[in-house]
């Protein structure tokens, strides 16, 4: 299947291969800086709905400074198997933990020990922390971008007075809906069995239901004025844009169809071109998103919390970075994380940035500030 694929658009420097056997996968991997060889090495991974690609204004820089530096498609993305799923399939293989399984693999078909940086994106980032986490000796450093790390969640201590008390629900989902506009939480929604087929083949079209949901969670979408939430309590959380509290009789193509940029404004737009979102498209048309989905359905499950909550505790010592859009809401969409994660999830943070001009897609809507920032984290490594 793959060797049908049309060849993905890409500047010189950069190619496209497929490494097989990686932790049950055949992972698509783009690669830059491979021409010299022993240079330190640098991975890329991307978040939700994104793919490799979305780090090609990043991978040339990176090579031109001297990094060996790869970008895979994870795990039911792009030209990486794993996407071929149903919503009854086992989630297991989509678990953090298994993740970062993915990430090692790659590693290692390299024949590296280790790299010099794991870079995360969005949901990427989560891979990256869980990375730095679990295996500090293969991750020397991390930056992550747009999704603040606040810690583990404590797990619950000093129980056996009462007898370990079962948990209490969460009811943030029914004082959302109990609102006077009633809400839900776009990551709930995502987990909803009817999602993956409403986004694959929405009213609009997929191509147009990508290029709304790109721009509304874009700087360009000028409402987009993220402000520290105090709790994640309903009213707090209907303060967000609806890309991550939506109505609650919407799908998410409905959503962001409200905020279709005009044709004006798309051909004005030099950060993702037509064809680029042509690029996004096509990938997620073949794909569809049920295997991107379920990477937030084990994270709304809670059904794997137990393999984490082994790490209770622990911090990120690892040196590390945080870079974000100014206009990316994403940052404040836990309240206190970012808060946290300057003063106690992490012990060796060297920076936190946001970047004026960029909303959640930093590296494709502000390439050339976010290479400078990452240049100049990895050169005081």
């Amino acid at each position: 299947m793959t060797e049908t694929l049309p060849a993905l658009p890409l500047v010189d420097g950069i190619r496209s291969r497929y490494i097989d056997g990686v932790n049950g996968l055949r992972v698509h991997v783009l690669e830059a800086g491979f021409k010299t060889p022993d240079r330190p090495t640098v991975v890329l991974l991307h978040g939700f709905p994104e793919l490799a690609y979305s780090w090609r204004k990043v991978m040339p820089a990176l090579a031109a400074a001297g990094y060996h530096v790869l970008a895979p498609d994870q795990r039911g993305y792009g030209r990486t198997s794993g996407s071929d799923v149903s919503y009854d399939d086992d989630l297991a293989p989509f678990r953090l933990l298994n993740l970062v399984g993915d990430v090692i693999g790659l590693v290692r078909a390299f024949g590296l020990r280790s790299v010099d940086a794991v870079v995360g994106h969005d949901f990427g980032a989560s891979v990256a922390i869980w990375c730095a986490m679990t295996r500090p000796d293969v991750f020397r450093s991390m930056v992550i971008m747009s999704a603040p790390f606040g810690g583990m969640r404590a797990v619950p201590f000093n129980t056996a007075a009462d007898g370990g008390a079962a948990p209490i629900a969460d009811p943030i989902h029914d004082e959302l809906a109990q609102l006077g506009r009633p809400r839900k939480h776009y990551q709930w929604y995502y987990s909803t069995r009817p999602a993956a087929a409403e986004m694959t083949n929405p009213p609009q079209g997929l191509h147009a239901f990508m290029r709304a949901y790109y721009h509304h969670k874009s700087a360009d979408w000028t409402a987009n004025k993220p402000q520290p939430l105090t709790a994640w309590i309903a009213p707090e959380l209907a303060k967000m844009p609806t890309y991550y509290v939506m109505d609650l009789d919407e799908t998410m193509p409905e959503t962001v169809a409200h905020e279709m940029p005009d044709a004006d404004a798309i051909a004005a737009n030099t950060w993702l071109t037509e064809d680029e979102m042509t690029i996004y498209a096509g990938e997620f048309a073949r794909t569809g998103f049920q295997a991107s989905l379920n990477w937030y359905r084990c994270r709304t499950s809670g059904r794997y919390n137990g393999e984490l909550e082994v790490f209770d505790g622990r911090t990120i010592d690892v040196p590390s970075c945080f870079i974000a859009g100014s206009s990316d809401w994403g940052v404040h969409q836990k309240a206190g994380e970012y808060q946290k994660m300057q003063q106690s999830a992490f012990t060796n943070m060297l920076g936190c940035h946001l970047i004026d001009g960029a909303g959640h897609w930093v590296q494709q809507e502000q390439p050339g500030e976010t290479n400078r920032l990452l240049l100049g984290f990895l050169r005081r490594l």
